[in-house]
Parts: structure tokens; C-alpha cells; sequence
């Protein structure tokens, strides 16, 4: 079984996690201070909801429109721009003292752009460490996630109490600016996957043939809408605890890291499919707790432990790699990615607004109780689909034959 210090010897993949790193880094920092600061001004749960977690929205228009990119661009030239568009960002959020409406249309215009990203990332991974080590490196890119989440949002937390929220969002724009040239000396100037233009045209193509896949739908829920809902608990930390959100939110980095180490690390693929039966369930369970009048160390002990779950979509990602041909392969973990981060950015506004009707410990809870209640539901036809004897194609020479899908050719 490949290690980390292995992973890790891979200079181009080394790059890949660092430049990953900081711009996790300095969107977490930018979306507490933001988010806070929203709070502070009007008091608003869902304002304070749709600042942190709305961008997320956008997704969904990057996914329809940009995700051919994630095979048909050059990955190296796509993150570098990138990274450099969350800089100008960042700089602009700290130079200028602006209103709630006109800093969340920066956000959204930001995470448009950035709505790529995932599925270029993703797709340059599979070749930077190959299929066989696909899951681990997904693992240690989840763990970079993780502790820069961790380190952000304690960062920003700690550095808010004393300074002002221009000084933190200066700070995020350096992390972004230091990932630039990470990215540019890192990495090989790869070419692209797929000989075709980068366009609408392209993207819907791709999307078409996937989302027409019977196979990978009870994967793109079970990646979706869970996962989504028990964000949407996490979008109510800030109206819910106030200054003490970032442990709360720390304590879920904290939790899924736990989670995407062990699964990643230490099980093979038949204990992954295992474990994920019961990482689902264990996703929401705990956030059943908010139900109740508990310390803010239970409850952070209570998240923790709740976002470990997370980590059942490491199985559930192999398995839609192996569902999907090769020169999709950066599309479909796009497209996964952007229906997730949709889905978060739709359940965080639908959490604020019923936060704003109630209070945010009801709709903590009763998000948590919906999480749990669809994965149940998604429990009979999930184990079809990650049923090995079911998935022929992947051993017979391709998921493409097996879907009755044909290769895409390169334009005339």
C-alpha cells in the first residue's frame, strides 16, 4: 500500500497540494471574516448564510458553461489564473470598504470563475499520481482541506479579536498571491486530455453523457444532497454561537480531516465500501445534538465527530471515476464537485431563511434529521451501483464500453 511520504515525493503532486493548500487557506479566512462582518452589520442569518455560503451557488454556472476546461485546457496555465483571480479578490475585499450586496457579487463572480478549478485539479491529479493511487491522493488533498479549514478559520477567529477584518482579508489575498508561483514552477505544462475546444457547446456534450449515465446518478446524490444538508448546519455556526463559530466550524475541518485520513490511508477498497455504509449515517447523527442546550466543547466534540462522515465519499468518487471514460475524467469530478457545491449553496440560504423563521438550533437539527432520512432512502440503490459485480466494465477494459457510451473524437 502507497504512503503519504510516498505521495509526497512526487514533486508535481507535492505543488498540487501546497498551491491547493493556500487557496483553501485564504477562501476560508475570507469567508469567516465576511461572513462575521455581514452578521455584525445586520444581524441577518441568512444575509450572514448566503455571504459565506452562497458563492457556492455560482458552481452550477461555471459547471454548465466552463467545465470542459477541466480536460480541454492546459491545468497548469487554468490554476495559475485562478489563483491569481482569488488574489485580486482578496485585495479588493480588503482595500475597500464596501456594502453587503456588492461584496457578495464579488464573491459570486470569484467562485464563477474558480468553478472550474475543482475539475481541473481533480482531472490533473489522476495523471500526476496515477488511477491506482487516485484514492489517496484524493485523501491527502481532503486532509489539505482540512487543515487549511483548521488553520483559516482559527486564524481569522483568533486575528479578528484583535485586528481589524481588512488586516485578515489582507492576509488571505497573500496566501492566494503565494500560490501562484507554487503552481507555475510546480507543475509540468501538461497538455490537455480531450482535443476540443473549450466552450458551452463542449461542456454541455460532456455533461449530457454523463448525467445520461444510469450508474453514476445514486452516486452524484449520495455526493450531493447529505453532504449538502449537513453543510447547511454549518452555515447556521455563525448566527448560532457568534465569535465562538470558528471552533465549531474548526472542530468539522478537524473532524473531516480524522476521517479522510484514516479512510484514505488505511483502508483497502472493499473496507472503504464498508465503512462508507456507516460514515453516511454518522454524518448527521451528531448534529441531532444542537436539539439540545449543550457547552460549546460538547457540541464542537459533536461536529467532529459528525464531519468524519464525510469521508464516505472517497469510496463513492472511486467508483464514479471507474463509471466514467478517461477523457471525462476531469469533467464528471467537476461536475460532482460543482452539484455539491450548489447543493451547499442552495441548502445554506434555504438554512438562513428557516434560521431567520425560527431560531438557528431547530433548523440545525431538523437539517441534520433530512440529511439522515436521505441517506437512508439512498442506501438500497448506492449498494447497487458500488456492488463490485455489478461494475463489469471496470474490469474489462472500461467503464465506456460497459455505459454504452462512445469515445469522443477530435474535431475535424
Amino acid at each position: 500500500m502507497t504512503t503519504y511520504r510516498q505521495l509526497f515525493a512526487n514533486r508535481e503532486f507535492r505543488s498540487l497540494w501546497i498551491g491547493s493548500a493556500l487557496g483553501n487557506a485564504s477562501a476560508t479566512m475570507t469567508s469567516l471574516t465576511l461572513a462575521l462582518m455581514v452578521d455584525a452589520a445586520t444581524g441577518s442569518a441568512l444575509l450572514a448564510a448566503m455571504v459565506m455560503f452562497g458563492p457556492s451557488l455560482a458552481q452550477v454556472l461555471g459547471a454548465s458553461t466552463l467545465m470542459s476546461a477541466a480536460d480541454t485546457a492546459r491545468p497548469r496555465r487554468v490554476l495559475t489564473l485562478l489563483a491569481g483571480l482569488s488574489t485580486i479578490a482578496a485585495a479588493v475585499q480588503a482595500a475597500f470598504d464596501l456594502g453587503a450586496g456588492l461584496r457578495l457579487l464579488i464573491t459570486l463572480l470569484v467562485a464563477y470563475g474558480l468553478s472550474i478549478g475543482s475539475g481541473v485539479r481533480s482531472g490533473l491529479l489522476n495523471e500526476v499520481v496515477g488511477q491506482d493511487q487516485f484514492v489517496l491522493g484524493r485523501s491527502a488533498m481532503n486532509l489539505s482541506v482540512g487543515a487549511m479549514q483548521i488553520a483559516g478559520f482559527g486564524t481569522a477567529g483568533l486575528l479578528l479579536q484583535d485586528l481589524r477584518p481588512s488586516d485578515v482579508l489582507w492576509l488571505a489575498a497573500a496566501c492566494s498571491a503565494l500560490a501562484i508561483p507554487v503552481i507555475w514552477f510546480g507543475l509540468l505544462d501538461r497538455k490537455p486530455r480531450r482535443l476540443a475546444r473549450t466552450s458551452l457547446v463542449e461542456t454541455w456534450r460532456g455533461n449530457q453523457r454523463l448525467l445520461g449515465q444510469a450508474r453514476t446518478r445514486p452516486l452524484l446524490l449520495a455526493l450531493t444532497l447529505p453532504n449538502g444538508l449537513v453543510v447547511g448546519c454549518e452555515a447556521l455556526f455563525v448566527p448560532y454561537a457568534g465569535s465562538d463559530a470558528g471552533w465549531l466550524l474548526a472542530a468539522g475541518a478537524a473532524g473531516m480531516m480524522t476521517g479522510d485520513l484514516v479512510v484514505g490511508r488505511f483502508l483497502s477498497r472493499s473496507g472503504r465500501r464498508t465503512a462508507g455504509r456507516w460514515l453516511r449515517i454518522m454524518l448527521a447523527v451528531p448534529f441531532l445534538g444542537f436539539a439540545f442546550d449543550l457547552h460549546i466543547a460538547v457540541l464542537a466534540g459533536l461536529v467532529a465527530l459528525g464531519s468524519s462522515g464525510y469521508a464516505a465519499s472517497l469510496s463513492q468518487q472511486e467508483v464514479l471515476v471507474d463509471l466514467t471514460p478517461t477523457d471525462l475524467r476531469g469533467q464528471v469530478l467537476g461536475l460532482e464537485s460543482a452539484l455539491r457545491m450548489t447543493t451547499f449553496g442552495v441548502v445554506a440560504i434555504l438554512a438562513g431563511a428557516l434560521a431567520d423563521l425560527t431560531s438557528p438550533a431547530p433548523a440545525i437539527t431538523a437539517l441534520a434529521a433530512a440529511s439522515l432520512l436521505v441517506s437512508l432512502v439512498l442506501t438500497r440503490p448506492l449498494a447497487r451501483v458500488m456492488n463490485p459485480e455489478a461494475r463489469i466494465g471496470s474490469r474489462h477494459g472500461g467503464s465506456a464500453a460497459a455505459e454504452g457510451l462512445e469515445e469522443v473524437r477530435p474535431p475535424a
